[in-house]
């Protein structure tokens, strides 16, 4: 089901700010919070390597405000960020295997300039309401499954350490200064608009590419179990942490309909693509094995009760209109 009408109600003329907001999920939540009548900022560093896109707006573009600047400018955030209402922070880094071979960026990006946003909120919008974008990837090599957040925050690379950092900043500025924060770990996010040209953003997304160009996709090892959220259910869970005050300080972990291995995925995408596509499973490469978390899928019980959150969109109805917004939009994704 949809949100309900009381649940979107606060946005309707209400000024938000989306970091990271030509990204695949800040677009997405952009085109949601137009329709739901909020004046939308959308703030973009447009980095080629981080996934921004200007045509992720295209269809809006006339609606929403589009700054190009990064959040690691404390002077634009400062000045950005007042007199917003909702601030979705989603801006950063989420190449696991980048944060490896360049530490300090990623630090600068999802560490640093997250103390320095929350500091221009703390000064100059003491009122704004924050969502951030976490990941599961804060967790490590699970303990047990399916992972509630009980578990140990034990990060096995860099991006895990300062996305760690920065959750836990918007935590306290909530528990401190009266910020009102939370924070959702996010898992495999996937659908329209996410970058398919690398893997920088998601293994899907390469998938996806392979596919539609009739070439053979990669899968290593294969067994392993991960669970998908459809970025039209990661954006509800956005909007109802966003318009709840019981979220306020709380960390959620989201998770998707039911969990899967990598070689039940591949096949499930074939499926979708009219049994069109080939795959071969291989070993991890030595590099990424290092970092790998092995089985992982959420459990997200917690955001269910508080908010009434849960996934809506089946897998096998995702992956096609994944697909079907590639083959109409694919120039503008290579």
């Amino acid at each position: 089901m949809p949100l309900s009408p009381s649940q979107v109600q606060p946005f309707h003329g209400a000024r938000t700010l989306i970091t990271g907001g030509l990204g695949f999920i800040g677009a997405n939540l952009a085109a949601r919070l137009v329709d739901l009548g909020a004046n939308v900022l959308l703030v973009d560093s447009l980095i080629p390597e981080y996934g921004g896109n200007l045509f992720n707006v295209e269809p809006i573009r006339d609606k929403v405000q589009v700054n190009i600047s990064d959040v690691r400018d404390e002077h634009s955030m400062r000045s950005l960020i007042q007199g917003q209402d909702y601030l979705f922070n989603l801006a950063g880094q989420t190449s696991h295997m980048d944060s490896m071979q360049d530490p300090q960026t990623d630090m600068e990006i999802n560490c640093r300039a997250q103390l320095s946003i929350l500091e221009a909120c703390r000064k100059y919008n003491p009122g704004v309401k924050i969502v951030f974008a976490s990941t599961r990837q804060i967790y490590g090599k699970p303990d047990y499954l399916p992972v509630d957040e009980k578990h140990l925050l034990r990060p096995v690379d860099v991006n895990g350490i300062n996305k760690m950092a920065g959750e836990w900043y918007h935590v306290l500025y909530n528990n401190v200064y009266g910020i009102r924060a939370c924070a959702l770990r996010l898992t495999n996010t996937y659908g329209p608009r996410m970058r398919v040209k690398d893997a920088r953003q998601t293994f899907l997304g390469i998938w996806i590419k392979q596919v539609l160009q009739n070439a053979p996709f990669e899968v290593w090892d294969g067994h392993q179990l991960r669970d998908f959220t459809y970025v039209d259910d990661a954006v509800d869970a956005l909007l109802l942490s966003a318009a709840s005050e019981a979220a306020n300080g709380q960390a959620y972990n989201l998770g998707g309909a039911g969990h899967l291995s990598l070689t039940q995925l591949a096949d499930a995408l074939i499926a979708a693509n009219g049994g069109k596509g080939e795959y071969a499973v291989k070993s991890f490469p030595a590099d990424r094995k290092r970092i790998d978390i092995g089985d992982y899928y959420a459990d997200d019980r917690l955001i269910a009760r508080q908010l009434g959150w849960k996934p809506r969109t089946d897998l096998r109805t995702a992956l096609t209109r994944t697909l079907e917004y590639y083959r109409a939009e694919w120039r503008h994704y290579l």
